[in-house]
C-alpha cells in the first residue's frame, strides 16, 4: 500500500511517498480504508522532531482519519463496511491504517467523510477546551487565538453555544471576516492592534484565553486575563513557550495555566464517543458549521503542510486517499 513516511526530520521535503507494507490489526484493532486524513500541527513538530514529539525513524506521520472498515477484528462494536472517524490513533497518512477500536467512533448518515474527519482532533479539542478546561458559561469572557483555524472555528462556535462573549484573534482583514461569520462578538488583527490593549478596552480583561500560537502571544494572553482567569495554552505553532517564573502568574492576578492535550480529555471509549457525539449532534442540527480550508491528494502530503505552516488556511486541511 502507499504512505507517506518521513526517514529525516526536517522541512516538509521530507514527506515522501513510499510503497510500505500493509498494516495487520493487532487485538483489540480495526483496519480502516483510508479516505480523508487529518492535518495537524503535531505533524510538522513528529515531522521536525520536536521536543516531546520525536518518533523513531522511519515513520508514517498523521493522528487522526476516516474511512471505511475493512477488518472489524472481531471487535463487536464495529462491522465491515462501517464509516468510522478517529483521533490519537497513527500512521495515518496512508491507504489502510490499524487503529484501537476504543479511538474510533461511527459516523452519522447525516455527516460526510470530510466534514467528519475535520471535526475529529480539532472539533474534539475545541470540545474539552470549552466544557472541561474551563467550562464556559453565560457571562464568561474569552479570547480565542487563530479564530478562523483549525481548533478556532470551532471554539468560536462552541463558546458561542455557552453563552459566552468571545473576542477573536486573527492575523488578517479576511480572517477578521471569517471570524464575525462564525459568531465573534469582537475581533483583533494582532499584526495591527495589540492585542492586550484591546482587550483591556473591549472588556477590562477576559476569563480564559485559548491560546494556540505559543512563544509569540504568551505574554500577551497572561496580561489580557482577569484576576484569577486562566490561559489554556494548548499549541505552539510560533515555537515552544520559554521557561516561566510561577510568581508571574501571582503577579498578574493569581492566574492559572494549564497545558492541555486533548489525550488527557479524550481518554476512554466513552470520552470519545461523548464528544464526537455533541461535536456530530451539533452539526447535524446547524448549530456549528465545519470550515474546509483545503483537500491535497496524499503524495502532496509536502504542500498540505506548507498551507499549513504559512498560517494562510481558515479551517481544516485534509489529505485525499480514497482510490
Amino acid at each position: 500500500m502507499k504512505a507517506v513516511v518521513v526517514s529525516e526530520f526536517g522541512g516538509p521535503e521530507k514527506l515522501v511517498l513510499k510503497d510500505v507494507q500493509k498494516p495487520v490489526p493487532a487485538k483489540g484493532e480495526i483496519l480502516v480504508r483510508t479516505e480523508f486524513s487529518g492535518v495537524n500541527f503535531i505533524d510538522v513538530y513528529m515531522r521536525e522532531g520536536m521536543g516531546i514529539y520525536k518518533k523513531g525513524l522511519p515513520f508514517i506521520p498523521g493522528k487522526e482519519a476516516c474511512g471505511i472498515v475493512e477488518d472489524a477484528n472481531g471487535n463487536r462494536e464495529f462491522s465491515e463496511g462501517d464509516r468510522v472517524a478517529f483521533a490519537m490513533g497513527d500512521s495515518a497518512y496512508a491507504e489502510c491504517i490499524a487503529v484501537p477500536a476504543w479511538k474510533a467512533v461511527k459516523i452519522p448518515r447525516e455527516i460526510g467523510m470530510k466534514e467528519a474527519c475535520a471535526s475529529m482532533i480539532q472539533g474534539m479539542t475545541a470540545h474539552y477546551l470549552a466544557t472541561s478546561v474551563f467550562e464556559l458559561k453565560k457571562g464568561h469572557a474569552a479570547l480565542v487565538y487563530a479564530a478562523a483555524g483549525g481548533v478556532g472555528h470551532f471554539l468560536v462556535q462552541i463558546a458561542k453555544l455557552k453563552g459566552a462573549f468571545v473576542i477573536a484573534s486573527v492575523s488578517t482583514k479576511e480572517k477578521a471576516e471569517r471570524a464575525k461569520e462564525l459568531g465573534a462578538d469582537e475581533v483583533i488583527i494582532y499584526t495591527e492592534e495589540d492585542v492586550e490593549s484591546r482587550v483591556r478596552e473591549i472588556c477590562g480583561g477576559v476569563h480564559v484565553a485559548y491560546d494556540s500560537v505559543g512563544r509569540d502571544t504568551f505574554e500577551k494572553s497572561l496580561k489580557s486575563l482577569k484576576p484569577r482567569g486562566m490561559l489554556a495554552l494548548y499549541g505552539q505553532s510560533s515555537g515552544p513557550v520559554g521557561p516561566i517564573d510561577p510568581q508571574t502568574l501571582n503577579i498578574h492576578g493569581s492566574l492559572f495555566l494549564t497545558r492541555p492535550s486533548l489525550a488527557h480529555y479524550a481518554s476512554s471509549a466513552e470520552e470519545v464517543k461523548r464528544r464526537a457525539d455533541d461535536i456530530f449532534s451539533w452539526i447535524t442540527q446547524g448549530k456549528i458549521k465545519v470550515k474546509i480550508d483545503s483537500v491535497f491528494p496524499l503524495e502532496d502530503a509536502k504542500d498540505a503542510h506548507m498551507r499549513l505552516e504559512s498560517r494562510k488556511s481558515m479551517g481544516k486541511i485534509l489529505l485525499y486517499l480514497k482510490s
